[in-house]
């Protein structure tokens, strides 16, 4: 559907079209038109789909509609977007600004990690729309510095990975915030109980929207490439070198497996960067600009970052190990192959991680193409040295014999001799 056939204002049209983009995404074909007529909305919708411009785009146009015009003295919270992470509500001001800049509204975002008083002097001076992360926001409301009594939108994105993060009572602490009356859009990837139970709590007879839903995007083409683990670091250097990758995204489990894999790159003569949580947002910032601009090659990255993350024509993400969480997976290689672009994903797979991998088989119903790399194959050593802790260990010939009379526990209870229910389990 093109742009134009959504009753979008003139101004929004030419913000879209400044981007380059004529035609709509599924979410956002299917969103727009419900979020316009005033409709509540629960979005199935992942990352990479176009989801933050299809609920950006018709707050934007309902709120110009509503108050065109008001004075600096007079503005208030008007549309709160509450986020997970900083990456992501960075790149949701950025899209709120960009399609918003010929419109008379002021938007600010506020997160944590970085001095809280320039944002509380941006707010002071008036602000419409308001992206956040829950923490800083909550810090804000305490202190007073932030009013959400008069808040006509409310949205919640990301919704899963903000339960995931441990985040569902200070949503609720937020909600308390709010006016009765507003129209909210819940946007999330999955729906778990948890997820179903909060929204039934806020949303009003919402409408439904799901689009590829745990889908991967045919943008992207995916291999794994079957390694031995202590191979991981050599593949994933020869990959880089000898194919001329100028920019790949990079994921591993840890931070310090991700501070250890940069150092290692950087040993090899690849440029290279750590971006995760235990990093100040000033470093995050500095690492993302710099991987931007092309100063460093390899950006390495945690999956506090895998959505929140937001690259032109990125065209490589490798996962240098695999997710626990099957979902992560789309997340992650939803990096690339963005805005119509194309993009490659590649996942080094050791022994140990044979299950990780059927579970994202599973999740996006098919099979991944497999690609043995010479030189770098599974060996009986490598094997052996994946198997979980306890396998290798020799036998301990002080434990005790199995046939020899248990040794009384200070701790054990005795075992009770009723016949009640609960002697029974």
């Amino acid at each position: 559907m093109k742009f134009e056939q959504l009753g979008l204002s003139a101004e929004l049209l030419r913000a879209v079209k400044d981007q380059g983009y004529t035609t709509t995404t599924p979410v956002q074909e299917k969103s727009i038109p419900v979020i316009l007529e005033g409709h509540d909305v629960l979005a199935g919708a992942q990352t990479g789909t176009g989801k933050t411009a299809g609920f950006t785009l018709p707050m934007l146009h309902l709120m110009q509609n509503n108050h065109p015009e008001r004075k600096s003295h007079n503005r208030h919270v008007r549309a709160l977007v509450l986020t997970p992470t900083r990456e992501l509500a960075a790149q949701v001001a950025e899209s709120v600004a960009t399609y918003g800049k010929y419109l008379p509204l002021r938007s600010t975002v506020v997160f944590g990690g970085v001095g809280i008083n320039p944002q509380i002097q941006k707010l002071n001076r008036g602000v419409d729309i308001l992206v956040a992360t829950p923490g800083r926001l909550l810090d804000l409301a305490n202190q007073r510095k932030v009013d959400l009594s008069k808040v006509e939108f409310f949205v919640l994105d990301e919704a899963d990975r903000m339960l995931d993060m441990g985040f569902i009572h200070d949503i609720r602490r937020v909600l308390k915030l709010l006016p009765q009356k507003r129209q909210n859009l819940l946007f999330s990837a999955t729906f778990s109980k948890e997820i179903k139970q909060l929204a039934s709590g806020f949303l009003n007879s919402p409408v439904f929207v799901e689009v590829a839903r745990n889908e991967t995007t045919h943008q992207v083409t995916q291999v794994i490439h079957p390694v031995g683990k202590l191979k991981k670091r050599a593949l994933l250097s020869k990959l880089i070198s000898e194919g001329e990758w100028k920019q790949v995204l990079v994921f591993t489990k840890t931070k310090h497996g991700a501070n250890r894999l940069t150092t290692q790159l950087e040993s090899d003569g690849i440029q290279a960067s750590a971006i995760h949580g235990n990093k100040s947002q000033t470093a995050r910032t500095k690492a993302l600009a710099a991987f931007k601009q092309g100063s460093i090659r390899v950006l390495v990255a945690t999956d506090i970052a895998a959505r929140g993350l937001d690259i032109d024509h990125l065209p490589h993400v490798v996962n240098y190990e695999l997710p626990n969480v099957p979902e992560d997976y789309v997340h992650r290689i939803g990096r690339t192959g963005r805005a119509g672009n194309t993009g490659e994903a590649l996942s080094l797979v050791c022994g140990e991680e044979k299950k990780l991998l059927a579970d994202i088989e599973r999740l996006i119903k098919t099979s991944i193409p497999k690609l043995m790399i010479e030189g770098f194959e599974p060996s009986p050593e490598d094997e052996k040295a994946t198997k979980p802790a306890g396998q290798n260990r020799k036998p301990d010939h002080r434990r005790r014999d199995p046939s020899s009379p248990r040794r009384p526990s200070r701790n054990r209870r005795p075992a009770k001799r009723s016949g009640s229910p609960s002697s029974q389990g």
